[in-house]
């Protein structure tokens, strides 16, 4: 049997430890280094962006405040919910609450109105499918066609229809 060759563990010089622990102190300070700078950088940079839109604020002319298309006298009355089936199915039922925003002292009860109101919201919806309701831009249109019927029925008295809930079961 062949005896098994046994070789001695290697030894690493002392020279060989002075030159790795070299290297690593001048990789970390090289690193210290760098992000000092980069620190710096960019900290240079943005304060000359935060002077710049400072200036550019300033030198803009001052905006007169919106008015708001509520002002004056106005009221809002609360409707009825509005509960009915959908056009083509009598499995889809949708219930509706909303207020409406008019104007006061123009003659009309608002009382009266809101009643002729909540017949014309419920008769149109009843002309509505599922499908017409269904996500954000059927919300809208739903919204728009509502508030249109809405100023034509009250001759502008009604400023808005304000959509407070609406549940389609």
């Amino acid at each position: 049997m062949a005896k098994a060759l046994e070789l001695p563990a290697p030894t690493v010089s002392a020279p060989a430890r002075e030159g790795s622990l070299r290297w690593l102190l001048t990789l970390g300070l090289l690193t210290l280094l760098s992000a000092v700078i980069g620190g710096g950088f960019g900290f240079v940079m943005v304060s000359g962006i935060e002077k710049r839109v400072e200036e550019k604020y300033k030198a803009l002319p001052e905006q007169p405040a919106v008015a708001s298309q509520y002002a004056g006298n106005i009221g809002i009355k609360k409707l009825a919910p509005v509960v009915t089936n959908l056009a083509g199915s009598n499995d889809d039922w949708v219930r509706i609450e909303a207020s409406i925003v008019h104007k006061l002292g123009d003659g009309e009860n608002p009382d009266v109105m809101a009643g002729e109101i909540r017949q014309d919201v419920l008769s149109y919806l009843r002309t509505l499918s599922l499908a017409q309701i269904q996500g954000p831009s059927g919300l809208l249109h739903l919204r728009e066609d509502l508030n249109e019927r809405v100023k034509l029925r009250s001759k502008g008295v009604v400023q808005e229809l304000v959509l407070e809930t609406l549940i389609v079961q």
